[in-house]
């Protein structure tokens, strides 16, 4: 039977909020939201979730310096559960395991392979959004009371009459130091990374015809500052300041899971990496074939048992797009330490600015020029939603600050916790009945004590008690208790530790003066800031992401730190009890449960000796 039709399937959705691109930040904001009890779309325009850290192009996770300035929330749930899962650091055991946490979500619609192409708004205000979804060739039209751009590239921002801004700022337009005296269209790079994988027998390789080809180790020499580090893979420059200073280095293309993931085949910067994507992804490709070529097959690089593992055919974006918000984050901004009354979010990765012309800028440049920052510094709420559409936050690369702001901010740990923030606020918004900036000069205060009780850090604050843990009687003694109720969830720069340490088989007591009516129990366990019981490979220990993989690999493991096996009784009863945990941060349903006691008996650790609580309390 033949069937005509006029148009492609069309489907309707409602929702209160629709975020388009699901890389690490959309859809951290839409598992915030949702768990904020409102409706939630979530468009990505790629069979998997994740952008940058996923699967299709592999970029590690990295955030702020600092051994306790790691960034926490819901980013530490989903890498918690990583390593739990995918002790081997698979990559599509990695995809499943952020599929599967916007899937657990019950208030989360997830669209994949839907690109959205098209908004309607009126009067500064965003009606709907049009995505095209190539799988199944359906038009999905989403109306929304908010949206929120997490493409990276700003992808609502041409087609809503959003403010936006692209490339780099001249000196002289917020004194900013970082970046050329006159403004230019000017952007870092692309990248198409590359594995490899470590076998028991030689292995050759026959490059492509098409293949560029690298005779000698030469052909990757830079430039970097005297104080930058010998492995040009982590630092290549400590700013312009050191020219003067310079020294040729080299291009590390050292293999390993401690060696490189190619960061610096990067190209497009000179161009525009969206609509000029194809093209250099086609040059990106020559590179890496030709940097294959070169490590197999010409000069001595231990490599004859190496086999080229993967390479990235999607190439990671570092820029493109930024949104101009109620306040644009500057380098002065940072350097002062983003010391703003509604900070939501910390950075802390040096601004990290990469040279446009990426791989083939000439052999006297340098990569990339690291500035220093602090970290943490904050990142201030208002920087996350438009200046001139109503309606429209945004999370991610693409948030509302300046070009040398943004080669700090742009790295996915941050974007990740920036996400949370603005999925958290816009959900308020939803929920309140309040504009974006109605937040700002009304509930700000609220947005920053939910993100705290989510266990977030926000730079010089600390979490409040709840009334009802602090009115309680505790069995413990006076000094674990003040570091029990103090608010403060990581080891601090003074050195205090800010847990509690108990023997296994311990527990903690609240008691009530009478039969109080419960809803949850609140428990926040040491993650092991050092790192040092998930892996001993230096890179592993700041995310479990991996790059090339050595013959004998060390699977990471689950922080020792973290309590295995507990037990909840109220009264007497047990009424909860598990000996499979492995997160740090535990929220239990007390809902429906009256009691006068609350005992928390902790019974195994994932190794450690004792047993670490930062914070243990009950609304």
């Amino acid at each position: 039977m033949i069937i005509k039709t006029d148009s492609m399937r069309k489907l309707e959705h409602d929702v209160d909020l629709c975020i388009v691109g699901g890389g690490m930040a959309g859809m951290i904001a839409a598992i915030s939201a949702a768990r904020e009890g409102v409706k939630v779309l979530l468009m990505q325009d790629r069979p998997v979730l994740g952008g940058n850290a996923s699967s299709e192009i592999r970029m590690w996770i990295r955030g702020a310096r600092g051994l306790h300035n790691r960034e926490t929330g819901i980013l530490s749930e989903i890498e918690e559960e990583n390593i739990y899962k995918n002790p081997e650091v698979n990559h599509s055991i990695w995809d499943s395991v952020l599929w599967g946490k916007v899937k657990a979500e019950k208030n989360i619609t997830l669209l994949l392979n839907c690109t959205c192409v098209d908004a309607d708004t009126e009067d500064g205000v965003i009606k709907c959004v049009k995505g095209w979804q190539l799988t199944t060739y359906t038009w999905h039209v989403v109306r929304a009371k908010y949206f929120a751009d997490c493409s990276g590239d700003s992808v609502l921002a041409p087609v809503t009459g959003a403010l936006y801004r692209v490339g780099r700022e001249g000196n002289a337009e917020f004194n900013e130091t970082i970046g050329p005296r006159v403004s230019d269209k000017k952007t870092m790079g692309n990248t198409c990374l590359m594995q490899a994988r470590e076998t028991s027998r030689p292995v050759k390789f026959i490059p492509p015809e098409w293949a560029y080809v690298y005779e000698n180790d030469e052909d990757f020499d830079v430039v970097v500052g005297e104080s930058a580090k010998k492995d040009t893979d982590a630092d290549a420059n400590c700013g312009e300041q050191e020219k003067a200073k310079a020294k040729k280095a080299r291009r590390t293309h050292v293999l390993g899971t401690a060696g490189t993931n190619f960061w610096w085949m990067e190209l497009g910067g000179e161009d525009d990496t969206i609509h000029d994507a194809e093209e250099i992804r086609d040059e990106l490709l020559k590179i890496a074939f030709g940097i294959w070529d070169h490590i197999k097959n010409r000069g001595d690089h231990n490599a004859e048992n190496w086999e080229l593992e993967w390479v990235g055919f999607l190439p990671g974006k570092r820029e493109s797009r930024r949104y101009v918000g109620a306040h644009i984050l500057t380098q002065h901004d940072i350097e002062a330490g983003g010391k703003f009354d509604d900070v939501v979010a910390h950075g802390g990765w040096p601004m990290d600015d990469h040279h446009p012309a990426g791989f083939k800028a000439s052999s006297g440049e340098s990569p990339t020029l690291f500035h220093p920052a602090p970290s943490p510094y904050g990142i201030p709420y208002r920087s996350l939603y438009s200046k001139n559409i109503k309606n429209l936050f945004f999370a991610g690369r693409n948030i509302s600050v300046t070009h040398a702001a943004l080669s700090s901010t742009r790295v996915m740990a941050t974007c990740s916790v920036i996400g949370q923030a603005m999925g958290t606020a816009a959900a308020m918004c939803i929920n309140l009945g309040l504009s974006p900036d109605e937040i700002y000069t009304k509930e700000i205060k609220t947005l920053q004590k939910k993100l705290l009780d989510a266990g977030m850090l926000i730079p010089g604050m600390s979490r409040e008690i709840p009334e009802l843990t602090l009115k309680a009687k505790c069995n413990l003694e006076p000094s674990d208790i003040s570091l029990l109720f103090n608010g403060i969830e990581r080891p601090d720069k003074a050195g205090t530790v800010n847990y509690v340490s108990l023997p296994k088989g311990s527990d903690i007591t609240l008691e009530f003066e009478q039969e109080t009516e419960l809803t949850e129990l609140r428990l926040m366990f040491d993650p092991d800031f050092s790192r040092k019981s998930i892996s001993g490979n230096k890179k592993l220990k700041m995310f479990t992401l991996r790059s090339s993989r050595e013959f004998e690999f060390d699977p990471i493991k689950v922080a020792s730190t973290l309590v295995k096996a507990f037990e909840v009784i109220a009264d007497g009863k047990t009424v909860y009890s598990t000996d499979m945990n492995h997160n740090s941060l535990v929220r239990i349903n007390l809902t429906g449960i009256k009691a006068k006691r609350i005992t928390v008996r902790f019974l195994e650790t994932n190794g450690c000796e004792e047993i670490h609580v930062f914070s243990c309390d009950v609304r």
